[in-house]
């Protein structure tokens, strides 16, 4: 049945009578004055220890007692990451509550789904426009109370809760039992409708420990701290955000993306949680930066990442020359990438999409490791993570303690242990299609597994057919062309077609550099677009990733489409994941260029 499979160490322990919140009464009772929380307030970060942590989840979930959530009732949730969202997360377990989480960019038909299919009986908000979206996505005849954290709706909330309501918070909170639902996160659904993943306290306790378990050395240095960015209501970032109460770790919460980077100089963590974009973007723009004679010092800087970090990930010794170039790089390069984000950071964790390996190569050579690990929402997230003992650049890692990965006949990666959800919420059928027989969850990507690492290769539903019968994985080109600088999002195509072809989007900051360097003038983006210069240098990009298949797998021809993709269009996911079928739908007239080109 299996073409290959690993299994992970032994796992640390989840014990029955625990569940998510149990770490916080324990912590405050035994280290109340010890900070686990920072948030920017103005210029300066104010602290919040576990006690004050426990009085504040305490009071919010006496209020949403008061206010009717009664054991197993859900709560929706939609706000960007911030201090409140976990005070919110906290205080609906507290109470006996499922918090739904919605990402702060869905729209009011995506939000309408979700709250009729999970039945939400209390509305959070974060502002007053989603607040206004919630607000017209509820079901017809229902009166859900809403309270929006701008608002002053949290303060609100906890003035609900009497004594009475906050001595049921600590029998509600001791009666959570490690099989009950602690969360229903719906996917965010590449295709059809987003489903809900009922997570329950025993797949976030087991996951959050195993991640722990491995990471240990690294969670567990002197002062160790994170800043949070990524969306909570994503799988991975709010896993993270139990790993650090779990391991008693500090969390920062970044003001937003846009001071993100002020934030990450002022609180100067010791790791970060990223997605790929990130790495991509803070890479593109130190390239961007290096204009004239800096230009060439970075070129050598890539080039002996590359060469010094691929003979230290293989346990080589890099030799002589190849190590004394890396401390010249180190000292003009490595440095001030460094000291651009926070000057303390050592290690940063990625998921949500592949890394591709030049830049781990390049973060790994300037000292800061980057661990990549796979997994899905039906897995509470990381199924597989390289870490300080087991890394491999280029794969996803190896399983989790007590998690077991295998490679089905067909090449579909196969994930079984405590991490795999329960079920659908409301929908039997999928799960049926997901849960096989024996524990195993089918995970829809394709992959390869060697000496225990597993290499993830695709999307079972995403490969294409050509018309001479070729089965392509398009994820292996789209990786190989994001890699060049001026390229945003990548579309393979070519089912039912005699070749295979490309629709490409651009960064324009990265264009507008590359125009300035080559003294293309004042021209529009759709001018630069179609300038000779540009068109050779994606073309460059094509070949690349070409190099990497056989030739009947090969990009032939590629277009340049007139904007980027984007959430609100509907062609990116919130998790920032392409959505193939809603692309071609929205430019059918430049797939059909392709191949009138021809």
């Amino acid at each position: 049945m299996w073409q290959a499979s690993a299994k992970g160490r032994s796992p640390a322990e989840v014990r029955e009578g625990e569940n998510v919140t149990t770490v916080i009464w324990e912590r405050a009772a035994r280290t109340p004055d010890r900070q686990i929380i920072a948030y920017r307030d103005g210029e300066t970060w104010q602290q919040v220890t576990w006690s004050t942590l426990a009085e504040r989840v305490e009071r919010l979930a006496a209020g949403l007692i008061a206010e009717g959530v009664g054991v197993g009732d859900r709560v929706a949730l939609m706000s960007s990451t911030r201090v409140e969202w976990t005070y919110l997360d906290l205080a609906i377990l507290a109470a006996g509550g499922v918090t739904v989480p919605i990402y702060e960019t869905s729209s009011t038909d995506q939000c309408a789904w979700i709250l009729e299919d999970s039945g939400a009986c209390l509305l959070l908000a974060e502002t007053a426009d989603q607040a206004k979206r919630l607000d017209q996505a509820r079901p017809e005849g229902t009166d859900a109370p809403l309270f929006v954290i701008e608002d002053g709706g949290l303060d609100a909330l906890a003035e609900r809760g009497g004594i009475d309501e906050r001595e049921q918070v600590a029998d509600r909170a001791a009666a959570a039992s490690l099989d009950d639902p602690f969360s229903i996160i719906y996917t965010s659904g590449t295709t059809g409708r987003p489903k809900g993943c009922v997570l329950t306290h025993r797949n976030l306790l087991f996951t959050a420990r195993q991640t722990e378990l491995v990471l240990k050395e690294l969670l567990q240095a002197d002062e160790s701290s994170t800043l949070m960015f990524l969306p909570l209501a994503h799988v991975l970032a709010r896993l993270i955000q139990y790993v650090c109460l779990e391991s008693d770790t500090v969390m920062g919460y970044a003001g937003s993306i846009e001071t993100l980077a002020d934030d990450l100089k002022s609180f100067k963590p010791v790791w970060v949680l990223s997605v790929p974009r990130v790495f991509e973007k803070i890479f593109n723009g130190a390239q961007r930066k290096a204009e004239g004679p800096k230009r060439k010092v970075f070129d050598f800087a890539v080039a002996n990442a590359q060469e010094w970090s691929a003979a230290v990930d293989a346990g080589r010794d890099p030799g002589l020359l190849t190590k004394a170039k890396h401390q010249v790089a180190k000292r003009l390069v490595y440095a001030k990438l460094r000291e651009a984000l926070g000057g303390r950071i050592e290690f940063c964790v990625s998921g949500g999409a592949p890394l591709a390996p030049y830049l781990a190569h390049f973060f790994h050579a300037a000292g800061i490791d980057i661990y990549e690990g796979y997994g899905l929402t039906e897995t509470t997230a990381p199924a597989t993570v390289n870490s300080p003992r087991a890394r491999r650049i280029g794969t996803v890692g190896t399983p989790l303690p007590g998690m077991e990965v295998a490679i089905a006949d067909d090449g579909e990666i196969m994930i079984r242990g405590d991490s795999v959800f329960t079920k659908y919420w409301n929908n039997e059928e999928a799960g049926k299609e997901i849960l096989l027989e024996d524990g195993w969850c089918a995970s829809g990507d394709l992959g390869e597994i060697a000496d225990g690492f597993l290499r993830v290769t695709g999307r079972k539903k995403e490969m294409i057919v050509t018309a001479g019968g070729k089965n392509v994985a398009p994820a292996v080109l789209e990786e190989r062309i994001k890699a060049n600088r001026l390229v945003s999002q990548v579309l393979v195509v070519g089912e039912g077609r005699p070749f295979v072809g490309a629709l490409i989007t651009l960064e324009p900051d990265e264009v507008e550099a590359f125009a300035r360097e080559h003294d293309l003038g004042d021209r529009s983006m759709e001018e630069l677009a179609q300038s000779d210069e540009v068109r050779a240098e994606l073309d460059r990009a094509v070949q690349q990733a070409n190099d990497a298949v056989s030739q009947a797998e090969s990009v032939r021809q590629f277009a340049v489409l007139p904007r980027d993709l984007t959430v609100d269009d509907g062609e990116l996911t919130p998790s920032l994941k392409v959505r193939r079928h809603v692309v071609l739908e929205h430019f059918p007239d430049q797939v059909e260029q392709l191949y009138e080109r021809s």
